[in-house]
């Protein structure tokens, strides 16, 4: 008989199997020397090893980091150990050898696979800077506790409900048990976002509690969850940063928990290293034994193959009550992201080689946590991004532009496209909602809802591309980009670039609108050059988002969102740009075709992507000249904050401001047509394009990237991203 491991041996072993196998054999296990852990999972081989299997006993210590799931890996259990022994040392230490296989009375076989994780102490100093909120509240921020005069740092997971009250879940550990005020930075201000207490925690719960039926008397499950009582409800939003948002539960239990989890991705967004890739690598990890009782972590959780750069991203401080989301692919390619669980400790063990070492995360199950503490997870409070213009703007804008006259193959390819670029129907608050049933973004928002804070796939960089601070002075007085601009030679990155080095304005928030236009429009001629038509539709759905930023007063002014030296109108952008549209889309609908009756829009000429920035600076002008963002400051002040008095004093102002954004955006959509030569086309080239196609690529953080304006040149008249 062979002394070989082989996979079809144990491929039908189930979850319980092994659990049966491992409480079997636990005395003899945690009586190994060198023992320090025990999982479920799958069989892990060294990476480079042709065979599926090799013999028992290597040299070579295999490790986490060294080694991989494969297809043919075969359900067993994993064992972790301190110390890895060599080939030559079996005979002399027998009683410290892991047995390959555990046998069970009833005649079941299950292998084990020993993985050397050689503790590291976690280090204390590696924390990226915490990202702060600027308006609502939510999942993925920051959460600090001051104890003992010392300041804890825990991430808030989600949003979750009993049904009376709206609750932060994050982990106990920091939250505490003593009715403690937890806070986060607003502006640079401490504000208290809620209260903990010990009757909403759940810190330990007995396994065979947690999971019926799964064997597991002298253990127990680190839940460490707690609920942070939230002071004002409408001061949250149930997205997270960094994910958006997100879909239903991935509840595991005793039916639903299965080994095709092990090697699943699985993402979160932690305060202390912002946005966190890794994959499932076991189940049930039996890390610590005290006074005779076993503690475990529901996941454990490693960095995802060939991604080294996670390894110490999953072991800081900081990260713990952070939401892990199962990532899943759907039919039509859009990636689903299911809450599955919180983390809430870490372990450094060592990695591929000795001196290397790794990182993992250790999770417990959202499902048996939500049941324990008797909540659900909300996923539909306040999902409208704050300080963003408002979902009604960008889709009325996209949908108006696709609807202007222009060239007849390019009004066919557009009119079959409206509904991926904007909607179809009169754009209100309801039907703007990009989050309803249907994963696909309309493209005119993709850049808000997919790329920027809280996306489904976002883009670090991408927050300068949506505004230009077109009335912010030049040091000691001197012009502003609004004066500098009426020069043509000035819209040039470079000398932005120095203008905003000269005012010492940090490179995340050098805004650069008419150059990201300026990329994209190289992106639409490209397209079709290349006869990519799907591309060029996708170019030209997300262009519709920036066009109408630029066509908005408060995304070309340095008092986007009130005066940043008094405070004073503070929240007039949201307000203004969100809040007043939902509230009066109907009109909205009704001003703009009213003015476009009375006197039809007429397209101007943009023959190269320095046309089209320079149509956008002059957009951003006329803007901040008919709703000066003073006048909207003061009258939000002047009428208590109220929507009402906005709309009144700014309602017309506002269509128009959409309608010559629309025909801007429509005026650039024709010279890329033309430029690439899009009449030369077929007319099969002009059909719907695919949802799960342009979907693909929006979530492709690839194409079309998102840079800073410091990575932006210009020589001879062609833009350079480098």
């Amino acid at each position: 008989m062979s002394s070989g491991v082989t996979a079809h041996k144990f491929a039908s072993l189930s979850v319980r199997d092994l659990l049966d196998a491992r409480e079997a054999y636990h005395v003899h296990l945690v009586h190994l020397e060198n023992v320090v852990g025990t999982s479920v999972g799958r069989y892990r081989f060294k990476k480079g090893d042709p065979k599926e299997h090799g013999p028992r006993g290597s040299d070579e210590p295999k490790t986490l980091g060294n080694s991989e799931v494969r297809e043919t890996s075969w359900p067993c259990v994993l064992v972790f150990v301190t110390r890895w022994i060599p080939t030559a040392e079996f005979r002399a230490r027998l009683d410290e050898i892991v047995p390959p296989r555990l046998y069970l009375p009833d005649g079941r076989v299950v292998p084990t696979c020993v993985i050397l994780a050689e503790k590291y102490p976690a280090p204390v100093d590696e924390i990226d800077t915490l990202r702060f909120p600027d308006n609502m509240l939510g999942g993925g921020y920051p959460l600090l506790a001051d104890v003992q005069e010392q300041t804890r740092v825990a991430t808030i997971g989600c949003l979750v409900s009993d049904g009376d009250c709206l609750y932060a879940l994050t982990n106990a550990h920091v939250a505490g048990a003593d009715e403690r005020a937890l806070t986060t930075l607003v502006g640079g201000r401490p504000e208290t976002i809620g209260t903990s207490g010990a009757a909403r925690q759940g810190r330990r719960l007995p396994f065979e509690q947690a999971y019926p039926g799964f064997p597991g008397p002298r253990s127990v499950l680190n839940l460490d969850a707690a609920l942070v009582r939230a002071v004002d409800a409408n001061r949250w939003t149930s997205q997270v940063y960094g994910i958006g948002q997100f879909d239903e539960l991935a509840d595991l239990n005793v039916d639903s928990v299965t080994l095709d989890l092990i090697g699943c991705p699985v993402v979160a967004f932690g305060a202390a290293s912002g946005e966190m890739r890794g994959q499932i690598d076991g189940l049930f990890y039996r890390y610590r034994s005290v006074g005779g009782q076993d503690q475990i972590s529901d996941l454990i959780i490693g960095p995802r193959d060939g991604e080294r750069e996670e390894v110490s991203k999953l072991a800081r401080h900081g990260n713990s009550g952070a939401v892990w989301f199962l990532e899943q692919q759907a039919e039509d390619a859009t990636l689903k992201r299911r809450p599955i669980g919180l983390h809430w400790g870490s372990q450094h063990f060592v990695a591929g080689s000795l001196r290397e070492r790794t990182g993992v995360a250790l999770a417990a199950s959202l499902g048996v946590i939500c049941r324990e503490l008797g909540v659900d997870i909300v996923r539909d409070v306040n999902i409208g991004l704050p300080e963003t213009w408002g979902k009604v703007g960008h889709y009325k804008v996209g949908q108006l532009a696709c609807r202007l006259a222009t060239d007849p193959k390019l009004h066919t390819l557009l009119d079959k496209n409206e509904s991926r670029i904007s909607y179809r129907d009169a754009i209100t608050e309801d039907i703007a909602d990009p989050h309803r049933e249907d994963p696909f973004v309309p493209l005119a928002d993709v850049a808000d809802v997919v790329w920027k804070s809280g996306g489904q796939s976002v883009r670090g960089k991408e927050g300068p591309n949506h505004f230009a601070d077109m009335d912010q002075p030049a040091p000691n007085g001197g012009k502003a980009l609004l004066d500098l601009c009426q020069d043509p030679a000035f819209i040039d990155p470079q000398k932005w670039n120095a203008f905003y080095q000269a005012l010492s304005i940090g490179v995340m928030h050098r805004g650069l609108l008419p150059f990201r236009v300026w990329q994209l429009f190289d992106e639409m001629v490209d397209a079709l050059s290349q006869q990519e038509i799907t591309r060029y539709v996708a170019a030209a759905g997300v262009l519709a988002h920036y066009v109408g930023d630029a066509c908005q007063p408060l995304h070309a002014s340095m008092l986007h969102d009130g005066d940043p030296q008094t405070g004073r109108g503070k929240g007039v952008h949201s307000a203004y740009e969100t809040d007043m549209l939902n509230r009066n889309a109907p009109a909205l609908n009704a001003r703009i075709a009213q003015v476009i009756a009375a006197s039809a829009p007429q397209l101007t000429d943009v023959a190269s992507g320095f046309d089209a920035a320079r149509e956008i600076v002059q957009l951003m002008t006329r803007a901040i000249g008919a709703v000066p963002p003073t006048d909207l400051i003061d009258t939000y002040e002047a009428g208590n904050h109220h929507v009402a008095k906005l709309w009144a004093a700014f309602g017309n102002a506002t269509a128009e401001r959409v309608i010559d954004g629309a025909t801007v955006l429509a005026s650039i959509w024709r010279g890329a047509w033309r430029a690439g030569h899009g009449d030369a086309l077929t007319a099969g080239f002009t059909a719907a394009a695919r949802r799960d196609l342009l979907a693909k690529l929006y979530m492709n953080r690839d194409w079309a990237p998102s840079v800073t304006i410091d990575r932006m040149t210009v020589t001879n008249g062609v833009l350079t991203i480098t």
